[in-house]
């Protein structure tokens, strides 16, 4: 356990996923996770950092960061002066670190009214999307067996992770598979223009409701190419770095997939979810691998979306935080004081 000053401390605990977890880019079955803790008035607030060394962090910068940033945290109650805080000291990196400050200051916010989160910022009370669970990339008979055990666990949304020479044969099997489930794809930016061009029919064939970040991430004028000819909606995430990224994404993709360890936390998250919705784009709440308490923050944004992908938690082997909520696969809103979650 470390300390920093203004009662912010910190653990970094290795979760472990269930089986390994597989994308286009590689596949792990360890992710250190950093929990951190803001206590003042003796009430507390809790926050995750889930790093993404696609985006430039790890456990090392997380644990390097976190003692230049958690002074930043002194009034959990001035979100404006937290995040002019964290601006000064690092204007556009470490998002993750950032995020789990202001999920701290947030919910300690809340613990101080008795309320959820959700409540707290005036969300709204519908109904959360069903989250779709992941079939992640492996062999063949390996992704079969995924499917077909998440759809006996009641799971009636499944994300399917592609980006292989293989993608037609996974596609077509799977939707033999599991005939009756909705499926979305999501090729983590590994198809080439040609490839993701062909693709579509097969997307179009296995009735596909939507395809995530089909090309690299830097690469609009594709994806706006390839918008117009697509029936499929196509939804960017690698593309998606900063808030300000989502203006310049509303003209090659028809949504975006906000996840809050990528932008800097839940508020950062709901300023570009309303860009989103001014520029006419539909979105979906998603996530990393990440325990209950992460998971639990993007729950209390859900309600406001099109999709949700929030079963990062359900891949653990060993969640350190219980009290959300599955049912036949449908997540519950939290609806306990702050996050609602709690350490096992």
């Amino acid at each position: 356990m470390s300390a920093a000053p203004m009662n912010v401390n910190w653990e970094t605990l290795e979760l472990h996923t269930a089986q390994p977890f597989g994308i286009a880019r590689w596949t792990h079955s360890v992710y250190p996770r950093t929990f951190v803790t803001f206590t003042q008035d003796g009430i507390s607030g809790r926050g995750e950092a889930a790093p993404n060394a696609f985006y430039g962090e790890t456990r090392g910068t997380v644990e390097a960061v976190l003692p230049l940033l958690a002074d930043a945290l002194t009034d959990p109650r001035d979100w404006d002066g937290l995040h002019a805080g964290l601006a000064a000291r690092m204007p556009h990196d470490h998002p993750s670190v950032k995020c789990a400050l202001e999920m701290a200051a947030l919910e300690w916010c809340a613990v101080s009214a008795g309320l959820p989160v959700w409540r707290l910022l005036g969300l709204s009370p519908a109904p959360l999307p069903r989250s779709s669970f992941t079939v992640s990339l492996a062999e063949l008979p390996d992704m079969r067996r995924q499917a077909r055990e998440a759809v006996a666990a009641g799971h009636t949304v499944l994300k399917v992770k592609l980006g292989t020479a293989r993608d037609t044969a996974i596609l077509e099997a799977l939707r033999e598979e599991v005939p009756n489930v909705t499926l979305r794809v999501d090729a983590n930016a590994a198809w080439t223009r040609p490839q993701a061009k062909r693709m579509l029919g097969v997307l179009d064939a296995a009735r596909v409701e939507l395809v995530e970040q089909p090309l690299a991430a830097d690469d609009l004028e594709g994806h706006a190419e390839l918008r117009r000819v697509s029936r499929v909606p196509i939804v960017a995430d690698e593309s998606l770095h900063h808030v300000r990224d989502v203006i310049a994404l509303a003209d090659a993709f028809d949504g975006v997939n906000l996840k809050l360890a990528k932008l800097g936390g839940p508020l950062r998250a709901l300023t570009a979810l309303r860009l989103a919705r001014a520029h006419g784009m539909g979105v979906m709440i998603g996530c990393m691998i990440e325990s209950s308490l992460g998971i639990a923050a993007a729950a209390h944004l859900a309600g406001l979306c099109d999709w949700a992908d929030l079963d990062g938690a359900l891949l653990l082997a060993d969640d350190p935080y219980a009290g959300l909520e599955w049912t036949a696969g449908e997540l519950a809103r939290p609806d306990g004081v702050g996050w609602g979650v709690q350490r096992r």
